[in-house]
């Protein structure tokens, strides 16, 4: 089976580039996959069906979208918020008409009305202060034509129902990272807690930051180890300040290679991975730290409320989160036992669900079915019904009720 692979790949600093890089070997080995280069649109000759690995970031794919309305195929939902890349689909190129229409399409006239402040400069703009109110999904699911959609999560798939989607859809993990040979880094001595990504308000730094000053007055030789970019308008070093943590106490990092982040990652106690709002995403920095035996704390929100409850902590959101995080992070500190117990539940659950090769399995059932699954299923119930015909099961007898039930639940027959 040939398939046309749309998606970032390296060396596109993308987590979906990572991912893509990570899949596709597996996937190869099952199937003849063609990776389409950036700004190639057409499928190949021959293609069975094309994935299209959909993201928020226009930049990254927008390209990915404009093949996909062009010739629709299985869609990846790598997160279900879109309006940052429907605002650069559209508004980006100057059309109007079309971003109004999306918003309509989700909020009705109320949406359109909001979509017109933001173009007048009434309001400012949605994609930044209200994106999880205005996902825009839609604007994907729509050019998909029912033909399938790949999720993560629970909780996308169920968005995309609520949405209206009527199509398949797989849910499939994230595949895991085979864990690499690499020395943990020298962070000295002392429990350390890291956060490795990028770091801004959606993250939970200020949070963080007011949790981790409690547990370092309790033991001040707990450090935080913090890696990756600051979003632009995020103030880390007053937060640092205001949270009395300038005194070693916070390790910082700035973008690092593939294998510094391992290496940091190894040397870390535990990691943090908080995520509100959610925009429906997974995180490739949990499982790599899921994959690395890491006791894991994370927002009890979207697909990390779905992981398991023996290898994670979760932080719900609420007016409790500072102090419910501060005794996560001051338990892992404290107690070898805990986290040993987290490391392994941590490790099974990886080798269980995200393997890559059970993944890329996964994705081949998928694809096969989209690309051939309707003929496929047309056969087998005519084949079934010659047989039964054979043997004198007769249309709408009690035997051919039977058939028709088993076929349904094997979702063959209608």
């Amino acid at each position: 089976m040939k398939v046309a692979y749309y998606s970032p790949l390296p060396p596109e600093r993308s987590g979906i580039a990572d991912y893509s890089a990570l899949l596709v070997p597996a996937l190869r080995r099952r199937l003849d996959v063609v990776a389409l280069e950036r700004g190639h649109r057409r499928p190949p000759r021959g293609t069975d069906v094309s994935l299209y690995h959909i993201g928020n970031d226009p930049s990254a794919h927008g390209w990915i979208v404009e093949a996909l309305r062009g010739w629709p195929g299985v869609v990846v939902l790598h997160e279900y918020v879109l309006h940052h890349l429907v605002a650069g689909l559209t508004l980006g190129r100057r059309d109007i008409a079309t971003y109004l229409a999306a918003m309509e399409r989700e909020a009705g006239l109320v949406g359109r009305l909001l979509g017109l402040g933001v173009v007048d400069g009434c309001i400012p703009p949605l994609w930044e202060n209200r994106p999880e109110d205005f996902a825009l999904a839609g604007f994907v699911l729509d050019a998909t034509e029912d033909r399938g959609l790949i999720v993560h999560s629970h909780y996308v798939e169920e968005r995309a129902r609520a949405a209206g989607y009527g199509g398949p859809i797989w849910r499939i993990p994230h595949p895991a990272w085979p864990r690499p040979d690499v020395a943990p880094a020298d962070l000295g001595d002392g429990p350390v807690i890291g956060c490795l990504g990028n770091l801004n308000e959606t993250k939970r730094i200020p949070q963080l930051l007011e949790a981790f000053a409690f547990v370092h007055e309790r033991h001040p030789n707990a450090r935080l180890l913090l890696v990756g970019a600051v979003a632009p308008r995020f103030d880390l070093e007053g937060r640092l300040e205001r949270a009395g943590l300038r005194d070693g106490s916070v390790l910082r990092e700035d973008h690092v290679s593939e294998e510094r982040l391992w290496a940091l990652m190894s040397a870390c106690d535990a990691c943090v991975s908080l995520r509100a709002p959610t925009m429906g995403e997974t995180s490739g920095s949990a499982i790599r730290a899921l994959s690395l035996g890491k006791p894991l704390v994370v927002s009890d929100v979207g697909w990390f409320s779905e992981l398991p409850a023996d290898a994670v902590f979760k932080v719900p959101v609420d007016e409790h989160e500072v102090g419910t995080l501060a005794a996560a992070l001051e338990t892992l500190v404290a107690d070898d036992e805990v986290r040993a117990a987290m490391s392994r539940a941590a490790r099974e659950h990886v080798e269980r669900e995200h393997d890559v090769d059970h993944v890329a399995e996964l994705y081949a059932a998928a694809l096969e079915e989209a690309g051939g699954g309707a003929r496929v299923r047309d056969d087998v119930v005519g084949e079934v019904a010659a047989a039964a015909a054979d043997v004198g099961i007769a249309p709408g007898s009690p035997e051919a009720e039977e058939l028709g039930a088993l076929l349904r639940e094997a979702r063959v027959g209608d």
